[in-house]
């Protein structure tokens, strides 16, 4: 209840840019929220054409936080997070995923994101809208340059947690959103599924994407924009390649730049191209025998750019 309260207060206190009107105390409620609060419910992912549902159920124990999501349409896939790590739910076994490559999924966003954005982007209330029943403050993410997307996410008022988030391209639209259609805050929520996952962990695997080695390759980028800070730089196999991928991971807070080298082994996929996917940007070319591949959820210009800069300065 105390976390409520301090949300309202802090959300009703005016001001319209966050550095002015809501304080530290109001990003640490937010990135707290997902982690604290009970919930079960049905959100959806649309981009361009496409729509993927799925539900998702969070339930906080006394040590710790359980959180299951299955897709609900398309091929069948379950997932389970616990004590920060990740596993898919295979034929009553487990196999660990990357933990990494999940930071961030909806609806969470971590303190440090929040903290990191506001030097990148001017943070305004932007009124107040109701998302699956409930009523939430509109918060507006305005880039400080062209570099990177405007981003808008909707807090529930009474618990912090976020119920939708839209990334806006350049003339404002939605390019990309995840967003609840139906969700139970707090109440009876079903718990027999963590029964289960303790009693498959006897089963459990650790998937080879799942192992990744620190490294410092010689790949450097000249032209990373201000603000995004590299966050890890690691050597790991990936689905269909047969060697380990050099994987450079760099964030702003809210969206993500990653620079991927592998060796170029001249099929149809070392071709330059660009390939875009709602907020997401793709783009590759061979360097050095090198195949370079630049993806972020950032503008097509800045991947380009990106990618333009990127150099070996190794021996």
């Amino acid at each position: 209840m105390k976390l409520c309260v301090t949300l309202v207060i802090l959300l009703l206190s005016g001001g319209t840019a966050l550095a002015e009107g809501l304080s530290n105390d109001w990003l640490k409620i937010v990135s707290l929220a997902a982690h604290q609060v009970e919930y079960s419910g049905v959100f959806v992912y649309l981009s361009d054409n496409e729509l993927e549902t799925s539900s998702i159920t969070h339930i906080v124990q006394a040590d710790s936080e359980y959180e299951k999501v299955s897709t609900l349409d398309g091929s069948k896939r379950e997932i389970i997070r616990h004590h920060g790590q990740t596993w898919n739910y295979l034929d009553n076994r487990m196999v660990q995923m990357d933990r990494q490559q999940e930071h961030g999924k909806f609806p969470s966003l971590l303190a440090e994101q929040l903290s990191a954005s506001r030097a990148n982007y001017l943070a305004i209330k932007s009124g107040i809208e109701r998302v699956a029943g409930y009523n939430a403050q509109v918060i507006l993410f305005n880039p400080m340059d062209n570099y990177r997307y405007a981003h808008k996410i909707w807090v529930h008022i009474d618990s912090g947690l976020i119920l939708k988030v839209a990334v806006l391209g350049d003339k404002n639209q939605p390019i990309e959103q995840y967003v609840f259609t139906h969700l139970q805050i707090g109440g009876t929520i079903d718990r027999s599924w963590v029964v289960a996952k303790e009693a498959a962990q006897h089963g459990l695997l650790e998937s080879p994407e799942a192992a990744g080695v620190d490294i410092n390759s010689g790949w450097v980028v000249d032209a990373m924009p201000r603000g995004f800070k590299k966050i890890k730089e690691i050597q790991r196999p990936m689905p269909g390649k047969h060697t380990r991928v050099t994987q450079i991971v760099y964030s702003d807070g809210l969206s993500g730049i990653s620079i991927f080298v592998e060796p170029a082994d001249g099929d149809e996929n070392d071709k330059d191209g660009l390939t875009i996917r709602g907020a997401l940007n793709l783009h590759h070319k061979v360097i050095r025998k090198q195949l370079i591949t630049a993806v972020g959820e950032v503008p097509s210009r800045t991947v380009l750019q990106v990618l333009d800069s990127v150099r070996y300065n190794g021996k």
